[in-house]
Order: structure tokens, then sequence, then C-alpha cells
């Protein structure tokens, strides 16, 4: 090839490249997105665990969703009160106190509380249970399977399997309601933090029917309701539960309960 030639040539590929180059530049100014500082900022502070637990697919759809006004401020489980006020003061918003939450499970039925009507030895998944032999081998058929599915989702290793039933470490949980989602019988909810008076039994059959299969569920008798002094704590289909706004922790139902089932 000719002096010329490679002349040629090196200035169309640099004339291509110029090109490709300015037709990019200008592209990008052209179709740039802007995006509001206030998103950056937010993203910036929020923790960066990308949980989900807020409902978004990580922080960054969060902060999204704030600055659009389609989130709120405190959505974030995991910060807790002091990023929801640095959050406020970059949206100009005023701080609301909100009292942290704990997730819960409705459930105390051990492997000596509990009444097992087979052993199994297959998957141990909780959501398998409704595939296999009268929806798994405890007795009660509302209680907690015990076999970890809600503990493997929890990101902040808050959850255990103790003796056949999930334990919540309510120090360590975010309430980010990944382990409610995941569990088949809907066990697990958010209670205050503050709420020391628990019913931990989920079962809606009558008094007779919990005692052939546990020994710690509810039977519906009412004293818990007669003995309460704020009308806190009613029984409705055969199963006790607390008005936490009412409840102030006095503990005379827990006192009454014969079945031991308020903790």
């Amino acid at each position: 090839m000719s002096i010329l030639g490679i002349v040629i040539a090196a200035m169309i590929v640099g004339g291509t490249g110029l090109f490709i180059g300015i037709f990019l530049g200008v592209a990008e100014k052209k179709f740039a997105v802007e995006t509001d500082a206030r998103e950056d900022a937010i993203l910036e502070i929020l923790p960066g665990n990308n949980c989900g637990g807020c409902g978004y697919a990580g922080c960054a759809g969060l902060a999204t969703a704030i600055v659009k006004g389609e989130a709120q401020t405190n959505a974030c489980p995991v910060g807790g009160g002091a990023l929801v006020s640095l959050i406020n003061e970059i949206m100009g918003q005023e701080t609301k106190e909100k009292a942290r939450e704990v997730a819960f499970v409705r459930c105390v039925g051990t492997k000596e509380k509990a009444k097992l009507d087979y052993d199994y030895y297959g998957t141990k998944n909780c959501t398998v249970m409704k595939f296999v032999q009268a929806e798994g081998p405890k007795g009660c058929k509302y209680g907690c399977h015990g076999y970890g599915t809600c503990v493997s989702v929890c990101p902040f290793d808050a959850l255990h399997i103790v003796d056949g039933v999930a334990v919540v470490d309510a120090k360590a949980c975010k309430a980010c309601k990944k382990c409610i989602q995941s569990c088949p019988r809907n066990l697990i909810s958010l209670v205050p933090y503050a709420q020391e008076q628990l019913v931990t039994c989920a079962s809606k059959e009558a008094g007779k029917a919990v005692m052939q299969v546990c020994s710690t569920g509810c039977i519906g008798c009412k004293l818990c309701e007669k003995a309460c002094e704020f009308d806190a704590i009613k029984v409705e289909d055969n199963l006790a539960a607390i008005d936490y706004e009412k409840c102030t922790n006095c503990a005379a139902c827990k006192a009454k309960c014969p079945k031991k089932c308020i903790i």
C-alpha cells in the first residue's frame, strides 16, 4: 500500500471517529434525563442494603419514589428515625415520630407442645407442605411448619427455627416484611416493639379440637377478655386478639389465660 493510501485510510478512520464522538456528545445532551438533586442526596444517605423491604427493587428505586411523592419518607425499614429525619430535611418536610414495629410469629407450638400426625422426611420447605399429606405432619393446621422458609428470606438474620417453630430476634428485626410475605399460613405480622402482651396462637378451631393437637393453643374461653379492664382483648372465631392501641400491658389477660398462650 502506498503512503497516500495509508494517509487516506487514516483520515477516513479518524474522521469517522470524530463524527461518532461529536454525534454521541450531541445525543447525550439532547436526550439527557434530568434528575432531581434531592434524589441523589437521598440515595447517598440510604443504607444501601437493597433488601426490598420498602417495596421497591432497591435503594435507588426508593429514592426516586420518595422524590416523586410515591413513597413515604419513612418507607425504609432499616434506617430508623435518624434516617427519616435526614430525608425529611432534604424533602423540606416535618418529621413525625413513628413507633418501631417488629415481626412476630403467632405460634409457639414446639415439638413438645404440638402433636405430629406422622413423621415427615421430605423437602424441608414450608411452601411445599400444601402438596403433602394433610398439608404437613403437624396436627394443628394453623401452626408453624418450622421448616424455615421465613428464615431463608430474612436479610438481617432476625429469624431462627427453635425447637420446630420460627422465632424472631426483636433486636435484629427491621420490619422489612419479607418473612410476612413468605409464610404460607400467614402466621407472621408486625406488632409494636414496645408491646409486651401477645397472643401466640392463630387457630380458629373450637377449644376441644385445639387441645387435641396443641397444649398451648387458644381455646376461646374468654377469661382474658373478662379480665381486661381496658376492653383491649376480644375473642372472635374462637381466637383472642389484642387491640394494641388500647392495651396498657397490665398483663391481666396473661395471668388469666389457662393455656398460657399469651406471652
